[in-house]
């Protein structure tokens, strides 16, 4: 099979993105629309997180994949909307257990209004969103995102679970991964699928997609917290480490360093200890933990990329593909 993956010359995010523009206008325009409450610190923190802007990768996702198999309309509009609710909620809760001060290059809701304005407007995204997608009448789809959102729930408990636990593995990593984000991409990608009524395969088919994207995207974000630097990621580098959690990279490093390393490495997930970011990057690097990591990355792409290979050619379907790669090449 071909390394697709590794090809030459794959659409770069920008030219994605025109293609999704006119679509994601009017998912914009609508999510303004509904931010709207009466409550004026709702309108203040909502708009905060979601004028803050990034790449709304998994709205564009759901409009991407109902185009590639011909479907355009309110209807998908409203489930981005949906989507994107779904996941500034789960942003606005993350900073907040995470205890996080800086997200995409300035401070985070938390931050600026305190942790318990953060928690009750995630909730209210979360509500407006169920809002949303009753609206639309289809039981079909209120079953993915109802178990979607529970399955999200569920990976941050068990991310949780595993904070300052030095014994975290690779798999137990996947299983966090797979909850907190894989999950809604696949929901995103299923959703499009749904709408243009395609049939069951071809809805499995873009649900592994979304999935494999979602592996793919966040381990290579989890590199980037070893690998690049504030101001390139909007966030503080190492705060994975100094939240406690043992991403890829360091489980790798922990599981092929010698002894008397692998003991002090686990003394530092224990305690969270930020300062000790280059002897981690250290033996990171002796390990060649960030090679390892970014090849688990590239194969869960190709894998992605493999999933559609049902979907018909044209633009639509090429942007999807483009995004694997982009998903493993980025730099923020």
């Amino acid at each position: 099979m071909p390394d697709t993956a590794s090809q030459p010359a794959p659409p770069d995010l920008r030219a994605i993105q025109a293609l999704a523009a006119p679509e994601m206008a009017a998912v914009d325009a609508l999510i303004r629309r509904r931010l709207a409450s009466d409550v004026v610190l709702i309108n203040q923190v909502a708009e905060y997180i979601i004028g803050a802007g990034g790449k709304r990768l998994r709205p564009m996702l759901l409009l991407l994949a109902a185009g590639a198999l011909g479907h355009r309309g309110a209807d998908a509009h409203q489930l981005a909307a949906v989507v994107e609710f779904i996941h500034t909620s789960t942003l606005l809760h993350d900073d907040v257990v995470d205890e996080s001060d800086l997200r995409r290059g300035r401070k985070t809701a938390n931050a600026v209004w305190g942790n318990a304005a953060s928690v009750l407007v995630g909730d209210f995204l979360y509500s407006r969103s169920f809002q949303l997608m009753v609206e639309l009448e289809r039981m079909d789809v209120q079953k993915i995102l109802a178990d979607t959102t529970n399955t999200i729930a569920e990976g941050e408990v068990l991310q949780l679970l595993h904070v300052r636990n030095p014994d975290t593995d690779e798999a137990a990593y996947l299983r966090v991964i797979e909850r907190k984000t894989a999950i809604l991409f696949a929901a995103a990608t299923r959703l499009g699928a749904l709408l243009a009524g395609a049939d069951p395969g071809t809805q499995q088919a873009l649900h592994d997609y979304g999935l494999r994207l979602g592996y793919a995207f966040q381990i290579a974000d989890d590199v980037l917290d070893y690998a690049s630097d504030a101001d390139t990621m909007g966030k503080n580098l190492g705060d994975d480490l100094a939240e406690g959690k043992a991403t890829l990279p360091l489980i790798h490093a922990m599981r092929h360093s010698d002894a008397a390393v692998r003991a002090e490495l686990r003394r530092i997930v224990e305690h969270g200890e930020v300062d000790a970011l280059p002897a981690v990057q250290a033996a990171i690097a002796a390990c060649g933990s960030l090679d390892y990591s970014r090849e688990r990355a590239r194969a869960y792409a190709r894998e992605a990329i493999d999933a559609i290979a049902v979907l018909p050619d044209n633009d639509f379907t090429a942007a999807l593909r483009g995004l694997a790669h982009y998903a493993v090449g980025r730099d923020h």
